[in-house]
């Protein structure tokens, strides 16, 4: 037997061992090879929407590529770890440190190179649907055809065959200056049960508390300030809550001498206890891991919901048209909106609302003012309060809540241009007036006050109430095309549907690359418990068996592993969706915006998909287990 055949007859004899590290390694190389096929897109760099959706995949795929270096390093320390006692077993055999180390090497450039070429073939067999699923949720439907991407495939290949052959060089130094006892026992040398410090369990919580009371304290810009402290303060935390506060309430518990000794609780706890210090490192990483999958994909599908709803909040118009008194187009564009509309036979209201921009001296902001009678008008037709004002009276409509704060009704309004000194009776922060989607505050006048003011800024509003107005898109990109933009601003036209579904679409490209790399987050979260739990395998199996001899019963069997399993995957989900919740909510006060239904969807799924991959990895590991002791 050659040293290429021992190194393929090693890999190929640890197919268990393996199995969890190609097939993660394979993901890793899938997802790359599927942002490099959008990349390199050809269509793509034609599209000016098409340039962002390349310069996002290359983004993307730069952050997959660091992951995937130290998701695979640390895959493969963990199963060079489970393999010392074979390596022992070579050594005294008389292989020496050289061909040990050359060993090790080729057995990880095998691994690699299988798991780059399986992991092209599957991004190419399934490559049309991601593009169909791509340009859908780009809005680029029908533009991403697919193509043999050649580019792709090279890249990929050069970058992860570089990746594997510098992480192959890496570990096979990981065994130098390992003694012949160490490399023999290998990871059945048993380990003290960690000691944990009073002190640095009580920093724990402490800081926890304080990184939850500030994010949940601060508001707008300040939690933006407060990001990056509280991350650190959260992060330092949550390592001590694994490493230290977690065996202290493990301690506290087997003190407790009615609980440890009841039914298996003895076996669970003290094998819990005896693995801590491997299990906090790993509880540690999924839960970082697992807390940025939570926070990027909710904060992006959350920030889409805003946006749309920001852009339809109130009483939605389907066109907007807004005209300067100088517009001699005026009436000829207002006509072509009116043939449109008719043509494509969409039922409509149209409103016109004339308007001054007038700027208060006090505040040196501009302010919209608009006559009496036709904001009664408005809001008769819509239910809403009407306002009766006397002499030179007005009543206030602020376009946010910074303005509510600004307003002081003993303060006197002077309009600048006019000086025309207006009296507030009363601030109105409920209406849905149609110039409140502008940043101007209004102020209603009576008309008497209105026809005396002499502007230059006099505008009309045109708008468009339409029933269905989602379904006006085509007829928004016919008018836009007709309506083009004003060189001079003296008129603007826009469309709601249009402008919502760009945002949709620029929002839904940030969302599939958010999305993806949360999948690799995730995907990666779950292979690291993956690989924890099936490197403790045969060490576990030689527990359960001489347990089983002293009397333990299959169903009592069944009962420890399950516990200990649901510990090991659902502790550091539980704390990661906590900081997740933690801090969605803190961006829900930066934004002013409830993200309540985004974050129980995201976290819920996410969740949901935990449940599942637990009660598939539960049944694998319990059959193993079982098999191995009949």
């Amino acid at each position: 037997m050659t040293f290429r055949q021992l190194a393929y007859k090693n890999v190929t004899r640890n197919k268990r061992t393996y199995a969890a590290y190609f097939f993660s390694s394979m993901f890793s190389v899938m997802v790359f090879f599927v942002y490099a096929v959008f990349a390199f897109h050809p269509s793509l760099s034609n599209e000016s929407l098409g340039s962002y959706v390349s310069l996002g995949m290359r983004f993307a795929e730069s952050i997959i590529y660091v992951f995937s270096f130290f998701f695979v390093l640390y895959s493969m320390s963990t199963f060079l770890k489970a393999r010392k006692k074979e390596f022992g077993i070579f050594v005294i055999h008389g292989i020496s440190n050289f061909q040990l180390k050359l060993l090790v090497f080729l057995e990880n450039m095998l691994i690699g190179f299988g798991a780059t070429v399986s992991g092209i073939t599957a991004g190419l067999i399934l490559a049309k649907a991601l593009l169909l699923i791509g340009e859908n949720a780009i809005g680029l439907v029908g533009k991403l055809p697919f193509y043999f991407p050649w580019k792709a495939i090279i890249f990929t290949f050069i970058a992860f065959l570089a990746l594997f052959l510098f992480i192959s060089l890496f570990t096979a130094t990981i065994l130098r200056g390992n003694k012949l006892i160490d490399l023999f026992t290998g990871s059945a040398k048993p380990k003290p049960e960690p000691k944990a410090s009073i002190w640095l369990s009580i920093l724990a919580a402490i800081l926890l508390l304080a990184g939850y009371t500030i994010a949940l304290l601060v508001r707008k810009e300040g939690v933006f300030f407060a990001m990056i402290p509280v991350t650190i303060i959260v992060s330092i935390g949550t390592y001590f809550l694994f490493t230290q506060l977690s065996v202290s309430i493990i301690s506290a518990l087997k003190h407790n001498k009615k609980l440890y000794r009841y039914k298996t609780n003895m076996i669970a706890l003290s094998n819990l206890a005896y693995r801590m210090k491997d299990n906090a490192r790993i509880f540690f990483i999924v839960t970082i891991v697992s807390t940025v999958a939570f926070a990027s994909i909710g904060t992006l599908v959350g920030l889409r919901s805003m946006m749309v709803d920001v852009m339809t909040n109130g009483k939605p118009y389907a066109f907007t048209y807004s005209s300067k008194k100088n517009n001699v187009q005026e009436m000829k564009h207002v006509a072509l909106i009116e043939s449109e509309l008719n043509k494509a036979k969409f039922k409509y209201k149209e409103l016109k609302i004339p308007a001054k921009n007038e700027t208060s001296l006090r505040t040196g902001n501009e302010v919209t003012l608009v006559k009496q009678s036709i904001f009664n008008q408005y809001a008769r037709d819509e239910n809403e309060k009407t306002v009766l004002l006397k002499g030179n009276e007005t009543i206030y409509v602020p376009y946010s809540q910074k303005g509510v704060d600004q307003f002081n009704r003993n303060e006197k309004i002077i309009l600048k241009e006019n000086n025309i000194t207006l009296n507030p009776v009363k601030v109105m922060t409920h209406s849905t007036f149609p110039l409140l989607s502008t940043s101007h505050n209004l102020l209603v006048v009576p008309d008497l006050v209105y026809n005396e003011i002499r502007s230059s800024k006099e505008e009309n509003h045109y708008l468009f109430d339409v029933n269905g107005w989602q379904e006006t898109r085509a007829v928004g990109n016919i008018l836009l095309k007709k309506i083009t933009p004003s060189p001079d601003r003296t008129y603007f036209f826009s469309s709601l549907a249009v402008d919502v579904g760009k945002t949709t679409e620029s929002m839904s490209l940030i969302l599939f690359v958010g999305l993806f790399i949360g999948a690799v987050f995730f995907v990666a979260a779950g292979s690291f418990l993956y690989f924890r739990l099936y490197s403790d395998l045969d060490e576990d199996i030689r527990q359960y068996s001489a347990i089983t001899k002293l009397g333990l019963t299959e169903k009592e069997l069944t009962k420890v592993i399950t516990t200990q399993l649901a510990l090991l995957f659902f502790v550091p989900i539980i704390v990661a969706t906590i900081h997740g919740a933690i801090a969605l909510t803190a961006l829900q006060h930066m934004f002013e915006y409830s993200l309540v239904k985004e974050s129980t969807l995201v976290l819920g799924s996410f969740f949901l998909i935990q449940i599942l991959y637990f009660l598939f990895m539960r049944t694998r590991y319990i059959h193993h287990v079982k098999r191995a002791l009949m």
